[in-house]
């Protein structure tokens, strides 16, 4: 995760980038804005804030990662700071040309420099990339002195109040960002996203026709990928491969792998075999799943990686260890699948358990 305390905002530039399939068009500005003191303060807080997942892209091109526009406009900024409000520019231009979808909302488009950030141990500048697309309602109160008195008994003042109805950026929400950090340029640079709104497969824009990314094949995503994989496995593959394969099972498997990925630094994947899988016939078919799932999904999955905690706690919670029993009752396996018992009388189907303790 990148720390930002040392940081400092150089520059900004602000655009408007509208929607192109409505024809609603752009505003260009021909100068970044000035910076106080208290709106550095409000940027950095509005910018930075959301940034604290652990998952990381690279700017992406099937052919070269040169002919990605974002990269090369970025490439430019780094070469040369000074060179932030042209580049911009041709950002929010790029920008446009990728808001064509109907449930793309315009809005305002901020590229920003950003001096010594501490990224993985070294520090480094990045270029951020923001689009505010939400507009609040928020209140502004005042007073004037018109009928202005003041009592000295009380300690107060009488005055006439106003209050106008205005809209603007709540910078306790960003909408969509991107910082884009100055390493690695040969792989695209590291890039770090937040994307809050437009989730729908049709308004992925931002992401895939804007930014033009792909995962970054780091701890975080070898991690990721192998727990997707064997959940995939488990829940899916391993019922029609083997008759008799219970849902109690399948929650225990389910649970020593999470531990496993809980109690160990490093994945090994004949080790993780052998001690959260055990049957050599069950480990022959995870192999050859293994094998499929890279092929169907296009990922890579390493035999041996160091395990990242981050992506091991957002994986664990998609491993529902649930039994559903009709409608009436779910049993939560959390620890020895030996305390559990299932069979069927003339009552019907029935899991039996054993506890030490009620609460």
């Amino acid at each position: 995760m990148p720390v930002f305390e040392s940081s400092a905002i150089t520059s900004v530039a602000l655009h408007f980038v509208g929607n192109q399939g409505t024809d609603e068009g752009m505003i260009l500005s021909p100068r970044t804005l000035p910076l106080t003191e208290q709106l550095q303060d409000l940027f950095v807080r509005y910018f930075l804030t959301p940034f604290k997942g652990a998952e990381y892209f690279n700017l992406y091109h099937e052919d070269d990662v040169r002919q990605n526009e974002v990269f090369q406009y970025v490439s430019n900024v780094f070469d040369d700071p000074e060179n932030l409000l042209v580049e911009s520019q041709h950002l929010a231009r790029c920008l446009y040309n990728a808001s064509m979808h109907p449930n793309i909302k315009g809005g305002d488009f901020f590229v920003v420099y950003f001096r010594e950030c501490l990224f993985e141990g070294q520090t480094v500048d990045a270029v951020g990339l923001f689009k505010s697309e939400s507009k609040e309602s928020f209140l502004k109160i005042a007073y004037t002195d018109e009928e202005w008195e003041r009592s000295a008994e009380m300690n107060a003042a009488t005055a006439v109040f106003r209050i106008d109805v205005d809209k603007g950026i709540n910078i306790n929400k960003l909408d969509k960002g991107a910082l884009i950090f100055n390493i690695e340029r040969d792989n695209g640079f590291v890039v770090s996203v937040v994307d809050a709104t437009n989730r729908a497969l049709d308004a992925r824009y931002w992401r895939d026709d804007f930014l033009r990314i792909c995962q970054r094949e780091d701890a975080y995503y070898k991690t990721h990928s192998e727990m997707a994989a064997y959940k995939k496995f488990v829940t899916d593959e391993l019922p029609q491969q083997f008759t008799g394969v219970s849902k109690a099972d399948q929650a225990d498997m389910l649970n020593r792998s999470v531990e496993y990925f809980k109690q160990n630094d490093s994945f090994d994947v004949q080790q993780f075999s052998d001690e959260v899988i055990g049957q050599p016939e069950v480990i022959e078919s995870f192999q050859q799943y293994r094998q499929y799932y890279q092929q169907e999904n296009a990922v890579t999955l390493e035999d041996q990686f160091s395990i990242d905690d981050s992506a091991v706690k957002k994986q664990a919670r998609s491993f529902k260890s649930v039994i559903k029993l009709d409608r009436n009752f779910h049993i939560y396996v959390h620890g020895n699948r030996e305390l559990i018992e299932q069979g069927e009388d003339e009552r019907g189907k029935f899991y039996k358990v054993y506890y030490n303790e009620e609460s």
